[in-house]
């Protein structure tokens, strides 16, 4: 029997995680697996607080290595207080965004050193890593037409094209990176393909 396992949804905006999210958290309760959703940043209180802070467009400036520092701020309490504890649990975890993002989007994004963003990592993750990684991946103008349609845009939403032109690139060499742990699939086309894909890496998984 499989034991419980690390799973993370990442990539650009509007490609699709919450969807493919839940699509997820179906296949594992089917197979009788216990299953805790949850999101970066984000997952427990304090976290959830930061994340307000972090996506507010009407908040004041957050300078960048801030920005870097409250997103592993934000993640070490969520580690802590849920993803380990579920883990140790025999729960398998599901994960809108990790610790990828924030080399796509401070590490690419914003520009930030990687050896820092690495060093951090270590520092509040030790050992802990993802199992599986599904990196949903669309061209720009699709993901921010999608994003633009669920209503009000988020303080990282309302960046420029080059800011995700940046991101989706540093996702891709995340990928060429971790080829084992991260695999990448087309959210470009029909969703009933995307799941597909999605469904023949889980039940090799599995």
């Amino acid at each position: 029997m499989t034991p419980a396992q690390f799973i993370t949804l990442e990539g650009g905006e509007g490609v699709g995680k919450s969807t493919n999210l839940d699509f997820i958290k179906c296949l594992l309760i089917k197979q009788g697996k216990q299953v805790v959703v949850t999101r970066e940043p984000g997952g427990t209180p304090l976290a959830e607080k930061l994340r307000q802070l972090l996506l507010a467009t009407d908040a004041e400036k957050i300078d960048d290595t801030t920005e870097l520092l409250l997103m592993f701020a934000a993640r070490a309490d969520h580690i802590q207080q849920v993803i380990k504890p579920a883990l140790a649990q025999g729960k398998w975890v599901l994960c809108d965004r990790f610790t990828d993002s924030t080399y796509a989007y401070q590490g690419g994004g914003r520009g930030l050193n990687t050896e820092n963003i690495a060093w951090l990592a270590q520092f509040v993750q030790k050992e802990l890593q993802p199992n599986l990684t599904f990196l949903l991946d669309a061209p720009i103008e699709i993901g921010m037409a999608r994003a633009k349609k669920r209503g009000a845009l988020d303080r990282f939403e309302t960046e420029k094209r080059l800011f995700f032109d940046s991101v989706r690139s540093a996702f891709l060499e995340r990928e060429k990176e971790c080829p084992e742990r991260i695999k990448r699939i087309n959210a470009n086309q029909a969703l009933a393909l995307v799941q597909k894909d999605i469904q023949a890496h889980m039940d090799h998984l599995l």
